[in-house]
């Protein structure tokens, strides 16, 4: 420090405006909630003169800060307005200051922690989980309990159950085959006939198709004297005797 109040910093040092700004109270024991700007502001100017020919970004940045403490200072001078509260303008800067302070304090205790836990450890250790120590009770039942145990157990009552019968799938292929073992034996059988022993409409409808596929092979021959009369399916021999 000199005799006029000034300290010589190495901002190289420093990671941006902040950092130097609490560098320059903190050791200077300056309170921090009483910040005197026309000292604070001549130390930070001068210390940013050794920027020289530094990076335009963080030059613009301290630059920044020096309007800033130029600017509260100017406040500070002038009287403020007739009817409003006084408002201190260093207040938002006060703030500033702690939040960083606070943060990069923890910065500094994580970096600390990380560089105690390498030098125990090595890169990617995970630290293993202990089982918990479950002490062994010994199982000991008498036979009371295990027939107090017996009469407590109740017989689950009888639900009714809905009982399903699915019908089985109609092959048109076995109607094919009735239908040929019918007009094989006697020449000739009505169709009422041959789905009357059975009441679904799927046996009527797959006897009819297995029906129509046979008269397409010319195997049988299907007759209607009119619409909605019976109808009747012949061999071919019985066709051709009529």
């Amino acid at each position: 420090m000199t005799d006029d109040g000034l300290l010589f910093v190495e901002t190289d040092r420093f990671h941006g405006p902040l950092d130097l700004l609490l560098h320059l109270i903190r050791t200077q024991d300056i309170d921090i909630f009483d910040i005197p700007i026309a000292r604070i502001t001549r130390q930070f100017l001068t210390a940013i003169e050794e920027l020289g020919d530094a990076d335009v970004n963080e030059a613009g940045e301290f630059l920044q800060m020096a309007a800033t403490l130029v600017g509260i200072k100017a406040r500070m001078l002038m009287p403020s307005p007739a009817g409003e509260e006084e408002h201190d303008p260093r207040a938002e800067l006060v703030r500033r200051l702690l939040e960083y302070e606070q943060v990069r304090e923890i910065a500094t205790r994580l970096r600390a922690a990380e560089n105690d836990r390498s030098r125990r450890h090595g890169k990617g250790y995970v630290e293993p989980r202990h089982r918990k120590w479950v002490a062994e009770v010994p199982l000991t039942v008498t036979w009371n309990e295990v027939f107090q145990a017996a009469l407590s157990v109740q017989v689950p009552a009888e639900r009714d159950r809905e009982h399903r019968v699915f019908a089985r799938r109609v092959a048109m292929r076995e109607k094919a085959d009735l239908i040929a073992a019918a007009v094989g034996r006697v020449g000739r059988i009505e169709f009422a006939s041959l789905v009357a022993p059975w009441a679904e409409r799927i046996h009527a409808v797959m006897t009819l198709l297995a029906g129509l596929e046979l008269g397409r092979r010319r195997a049988v021959s299907l007759r209607q004297r009119k619409p909605f009369s019976a109808l009747w399916i012949y061999g071919p021999r019985e066709e051709h005797s009529e």
